[in-house]
């Protein structure tokens, strides 16, 4: 017997759906915790123009429109998920990139064959070993001096206690149904320098995917309108929303966005 975890993305219910698939489903389509202001910072320094550019789980490709209007050398898309979204399907076209279908921690492209990796809302997903893999897969594709870009959920402060770690972690995981893991800034900078990278940037932001203010913002008024409809419209993902709401006001003090850009060194030490 097939259980409802077990079911495509598109076939799940909203009660069942991972958090960031359920607000894709009601028509966000800005899905990043810092939001597109922090994601525009974030491109900007990893230095996207004239560069071969790999973006790690580009998902319903948002963030892909912004690397093609950049105006990269290349792009590659790499997802190991079947379903692509016209929008990613357009920023590759635009970009005259390809789509990979692989693992972020095996992605199947050659050694130092990109100047840019971005990733974003990836690494907080994944568990300790996940994460490194990933970074070091990072590693392994870009060039020396390739930038490593990464915009993520971040804990606060970095002397933050380990049960009120434990206790945010297991809340959310309730909340978006996926075992979330965010770090603290230092944990962040940490895991990068342990793979190798030098990091260039630290760049914060409010965690506020889901206030009013915000919503308008990535998505613009027509689109935050949308969403609410859909919400409205949809009783038990109206019930998941307000319960992420919830669990992110609780926690508003320790959650922040993070966008880093950490470098691979241009020579050895």
């Amino acid at each position: 017997m097939t259980s409802k975890s077990d079911l495509p993305l598109a076939q799940r219910p909203d009660a069942d759906l991972p958090g960031h698939w359920l607000l894709a489903r009601l028509g966000k389509r800005v899905l990043r915790p810092g939001g597109v202001e922090l994601t525009t910072r974030l491109l900007s320094a990893a230095g996207i123009t004239g560069s071969d550019v790999v973006e790690l789980g580009p998902g319903l490709g948002r963030t892909a429109v912004d690397i093609a209007a950049a105006e990269p050398r290349s792009y590659v898309g790499v997802d190991d998920n079947s379903t692509t979204s016209a929008l990613l399907q357009s920023a590759v076209a635009t970009s005259g990139g390809r789509l990979v279908a692989a693992d972020a921690a095996e992605t199947g492209l050659d050694t130092g064959s990109a100047d840019v990796v971005v990733g974003e809302a990836m690494l907080t997903m994944q568990g300790e070993k996940a994460k490194k893999a990933i970074v070091d897969e990072a590693f392994r594709v870009l060039r020396p001096g390739g930038r490593y870009a990464i915009h993520e959920l971040g804990l606060m402060p970095d002397d933050l206690s380990d049960g009120i770690k434990d206790d945010i972690r297991k809340e959310m995981a309730r909340a978006i149904k996926v075992n979330a893991r965010p770090l603290t800034v230092a944990e962040w900078t940490d895991l990068l320098t342990s793979a190798g990278f030098e990091v260039r940037s630290v760049d914060l932001a409010p965690m506020a995917l889901l206030q009013p203010k915000r919503v308008v913002a990535d998505e613009g008024f027509l689109g935050a309108l949308r969403i609410v409809f859909n919400a409205l419209t949809h009783p038990a993902a109206r019930k998941r929303v307000l319960g992420m709401r919830r669990t992110f006001n609780r926690y508003r003090d320790e959650l922040t966005a993070v966008a880093i850009v950490a470098v691979v060194p241009t020579e050895s030490k």
